[in-house]
């Protein structure tokens, strides 16, 4: 460890130590050392798929294809995927009271596994389907995906997961709260997601703009590193919150 990250670990240390309250934000890259590819970059799902397939009106008019793609992709593979280190300091920073709140990009439902409580999922969740009619929502266990294209045992429309698919808006009540958080923060950790999927990017940019701290984590830089991160700790986000969670002990 250099001189300079050892600095600016024990600098990011007492932030979040000197916060009352202390908000999460996190990307793909959190999920990549549990087995989660990104979806951008270079070994990044849409440079292997098209993204079309998830668009909603592709989705709405070739369900097949779309639902082949969705089972194989996120609920087969991603499926098994489990917490890695930087879910399960998270979790015990909120056990602490170091940390409030994470808002999530993510859909792998990993913060939750790993014991984090108060977890905004920006973009839904892999855990449930909503009829895209009567909007009935299943716990993906009770409905099987055995069958494709799920549907709705109520009306017979057509099932879908419960995450954001292109063309759709951001889902409530996660958009408010993580909006909320922006007012509410002292601190944000943002960690392992590149700025660039808006409208989630916009959320660390119009928290800045209240003059309070951003420590990010980040394997390279992103979008916020040098335009409004204060702190960059640059490696994989287990191996900083590690760091961070010997000094903060």
């Amino acid at each position: 460890m250099s001189g300079l990250t050892d600095q600016k670990l024990h600098q990011a240390a007492e932030l979040l130590l000197g916060s009352k309250h202390t908000t999460v934000f996190t990307g793909a890259g959190i999920s990549i050392e549990s087995g989660i590819p990104p979806f951008r970059g270079v070994n990044g799902l849409w440079g292997q798929f098209n993204p079309q397939l998830l668009d909603i009106s592709f989705f709405m008019q070739n369900p097949l294809k779309s639902w082949t793609f969705i089972k194989e992709v996120f609920f087969d593979n991603f499926g098994e995927a489990q917490p890695n280190m930087a879910h399960k300091i998270l979790a015990k920073f909120e056990e602490k009271g170091l940390v409030q709140a994470i808002i999530t990009q993510n859909i792998d439902g990993l913060h939750q596994k790993a014991g984090s409580n108060e977890v905004y999922e920006f973009h839904g969740n892999l855990r449930k389907l909503i009829c895209t009619k009567c909007r009935k929502i299943y716990r993906v266990e009770d409905i099987g995906l055995s069958q494709l294209p799920p549907k709705c045992d109520s009306c017979g429309s057509l099932l879908k997961p419960d995450f954001v698919f292109f063309g759709e808006p951001i889902p409530e009540p996660a958009n408010s709260l993580s909006y909320g958080e922006i007012e509410k923060a002292d601190l944000f950790l943002v960690i392992g997601t590149t700025g660039e999927i808006m409208p989630a990017s916009a959320i660390p940019i119009a928290f800045s703009r209240t003059g309070k701290k951003i420590v990010e984590i980040n394997i390279k830089p992103s979008n916020y590193t040098y335009s409004i991160t204060d702190i960059f700790l640059q490696d994989e986000a287990a191996k900083v919150l590690k760091d961070l969670a010997k000094i903060v002990n």
